[in-house]
């Protein structure tokens, strides 16, 4: 009874948490939203045995993530009247996707079917002889290895994406030109002096 309190609880606070990101005018407190859904999503996790995965949750993403989009947001000078402008440009076609997103929705939760096992599975979410992390190790390692190796080189391809589209070149900027310093006529660069024994330069 207490668990099912707390799953409803927790799921009630991530669903309005994660409206309230959409729906927030100040982006300062839909981030402080978005910290209150990742902590909801780790209760969840709680619930399910899968303490790991909530204590990963709350690290990278509460710890790291969000503050990170808090820090950004805050140093950012937004001009909100020009992003009104955009969404009411882009109200009718928002609204279709957002009608699309949810007709699909609806109709995965109506042709849902549990399987014959899932009640076992419920019971135990790991084997008793296997701690969480090892179960998850396991899983991602072993089976899932292949996936897990492609999501880490769709992450690298998308970091590379985005420093090779914020890299600007300013102009009065000193920089080094490997080019023109291999190129470089050797006289320009170095002075050959003839110093007699016993003295030094002048």
């Amino acid at each position: 009874m207490l668990s099912a309190a707390a799953f409803y609880i927790l799921s009630a606070t991530a669903v309005l948490s994660a409206l309230m990101v959409v729906i927030a005018k100040n982006p300062v407190r839909a981030v402080l939203f978005l910290i209150l859904a990742f902590f909801s999503a780790a209760g969840l996790f709680v619930l399910l045995g899968a303490e790991f995965l909530a204590m990963i949750l709350v690290i990278v993403y509460v710890g790291a993530v969000a503050v990170l989009f808090l820090f950004v947001v805050m140093m950012l000078d937004i001009d909100f009247a020009q992003l009104k402008e955009g969404f009411i440009s882009h109200a009718p076609l928002g609204g279709v996707v957002a009608l699309a997103l949810a007709g699909i929705l609806a109709m995965t939760g109506l042709s849902w079917v549990s399987a014959d096992s899932a009640s076992a599975a419920l019971q135990s979410p790991t084997p008793d002889d296997m701690t969480n992390v090892a179960a998850l190790g396991a899983l991602i390692y072993d089976r899932y290895v292949l996936f897990f190796q492609i999501a880490g080189l769709v992450l690298l391809v998308a970091m590379i994406g985005a420093i090779v589209l914020t890299l600007r070149h300013r102009d009065g900027v000193k920089r080094q030109d490997m080019h023109a310093q291999v190129n470089r006529k050797r006289e320009d660069s170095v002075e050959i002096v003839d110093i007699k024994s016993g003295e030094g330069i002048g």
